[in-house]
């Protein structure tokens, strides 16, 4: 007969085979992801289907140095989620243009953008985005008070906005601003109208 203190320690050793099973199929199943997004970098998403609707974007100008609203018409679907992540792939549309007033690194693009509650958004940029970004103070906050308010002023209830890349957290954008928290989506507004009022 197997004494019973045998029986638990296989039993616990089952349980930790098991576990460390699933734990390596999830990283070789995000690996083999990554290694997919890395060898499409220009892939695009579909472009959204159904009927267009007018929404203003703010999208940043590098001189003089502000965010200015833009009205614009996009496809956006019914899920609330879903309109925030094609608002945000309009923007990154707009700043990847030959012709763009505030440039962003080629393949750069937001990933996904979910809505948590209570009012709380999480942006997930693409790592071109972020490291092909401009280095420098203004830049770099311009592109956050662009994606923050042209998600506050499309989508109301969303009073903070979080950004990571690549799903993970990075404690800057391109070494100035800031990513370690959240953004209140206040603040930002009164820092695009404090630029907007300095520039005249």
């Amino acid at each position: 007969m197997i004494p019973r203190h045998l029986k638990i320690a296989t039993g616990i050793l089952l349980v930790a085979v098991l576990l460390m099973g699933f734990f390596l199929w999830r990283m070789r199943r995000r690996e083999a992801q990554s290694e997919t997004r890395l060898a499409d970098k220009s892939a695009v998403a579909p472009p959204v289907a159904g009927p267009t609707e007018q929404v203003t974007l703010y999208l940043a100008v590098d001189d003089p140095g502000v965010v200015r609203p833009q009205a614009a018409r996009i496809p956006l679907p019914g899920g609330r989620q879903q309109r925030a992540q094609e608002l945000l792939r309009a923007v990154t549309t707009a700043y990847l243009q030959k012709n763009s007033q505030h440039p962003i690194g080629p393949g750069a693009e937001v990933r996904e953008v979910y809505i948590v509650d209570p009012g709380l958004a999480v942006i997930d940029l693409n790592a071109a985005f972020a490291d092909g970004h401009r280095s420098g103070v203004l830049v770099e906050e311009l592109t956050v008070a662009s994606l923050v308010q042209t998600l506050a002023g499309n989508l109301p209830g969303i009073n903070r906005v979080k950004i990571l890349v690549d799903g993970k957290e990075r404690p800057t954008l391109a070494g100035h601003a800031d990513l370690s928290s959240a953004y209140d989506t206040g603040s930002v507004a009164r820092m695009v109208e404090q630029l907007a009022a300095a520039s005249q």
